[in-house]
């Protein structure tokens, strides 16, 4: 009896099996095999589907893959716009599923062969292997980022807060969140939005990191010193979006010749990506920074708030410290 329902099993799970394996041809020719069978309903249009993928070439060169980035993706489905984005394949699976899947290059490139990049053959596919890790209808995938999006900036604002107790900074606070306080008055004048203006610098994380600077001896006491760079004041035109919209703000309140300290918050710097290695996201900035000249534009502007990208204040290599 027993071995009966032993063989019973096996042939069950072998059928099981044969289905997880079996393969499905959607539009523009794109493969889907299952591989491994999850549980649960399937992916539908409009849910958000956390997942780990790899890309790679006919000849097994990896192109992208989210284990070696570290992270998951995070993507709604919604209608296929080309057959690379799987959102077609997404809808065939449920958590927990794994899957193989091939994509032809010649439906990817449809009407732009040119553009078929050298690693890529005509006629050849791209080759995906998906596993889907969650599923999430879009108001619970919207409710779970304002939770986490709550615990973010309230830990960003108690790091901030500390950096300002423990420097015994007497900061004056803005409408949008900067918060600044003027150690060195200048007697030159005010710039307004469209003016040139020229401004040394020290920047560094609210744990104390100095992560950029236009002063060499600064630099070379963080240990960031870079051979060949010109330490100098930057120039740059204020109010134009060509800094990060801290900046943008904490300057217009200083006459030429001031310094100052801005203490700014994540969304008046670079938000919830951040910018390299130094600077993660949702973290608050400190500045410390001095008005060296004011250049009146030819056509001076109202000195009015304006929302600015959030652009680096100097785009250069990363820092490498010295051994």
């Amino acid at each position: 009896m027993k071995k009966i329902v032993y063989t019973l099993f096996i042939a069950a799970f072998a059928g099981n099996a044969a289905s997880a394996q079996e393969t499905k041809t959607l539009a523009g020719g794109v493969q889907c095999k299952i591989v491994a069978k999850g549980t649960g309903e399937k992916v539908k249009l409009n849910d958000v589907i956390t997942f780990n993928v790899t890309q790679r070439t006919d000849k097994d060169s990896l192109l992208f893959s989210t284990y070696a980035q570290g992270s998951p993706v995070k993507a709604q489905v919604q209608a296929s716009r080309n057959p690379s984005d799987l959102m077609e394949v997404f809808q065939l699976l449920s958590v927990q599923d794994s899957a193989v899947v091939k994509v032809p290059v010649d439906s990817v490139f449809k009407g732009h062969e040119t553009d078929i990049p050298a690693f890529l053959k005509k006629g050849g596919y791209i080759n995906y292997t998906v596993k889907i890790d969650k599923v999430q209808s879009l108001n619970d995938a919207i409710a779970e980022r304002n939770t986490a999006m709550a615990k973010y900036k309230a830990d960003e604002l108690a790091v901030g807060d500390a950096y300002i107790k423990d420097h015994k900074l007497a900061v004056t606070p803005t409408a949008s969140g900067l918060k600044y306080v003027v150690t060195k008055h200048g007697a030159g004048i005010k710039p307004l939005r469209g003016d040139s203006v020229y401004v040394n610098y020290v920047g560094r994380t609210a744990r104390g990191k100095v992560f950029d600077t236009s002063i060499q001896t600064e630099a070379k006491a963080a240990g960031i010193e870079m051979s060949g760079r010109p330490y100098e004041p930057i120039k740059f035109i204020v109010g134009a979006g060509n800094v990060i919209p801290g900046w943008d703000e904490g300057l217009l309140l200083l006459n030429q010749g001031s310094k100052a300290t801005f203490v700014i918050p994540s969304d008046l710097g670079y938000g919830e990506k951040g910018a390299g290695e130094d600077i993660k996201p949702f973290n608050t900035l400190v500045f410390d920074v001095e008005l060296v000249k004011v250049i009146r534009a030819k056509k001076a502007v109202a000195n009015t708030p304006k929302g600015a990208a959030k652009a680096p204040v100097r785009k250069r290599p990363a820092a490498k410290k010295k051994n």
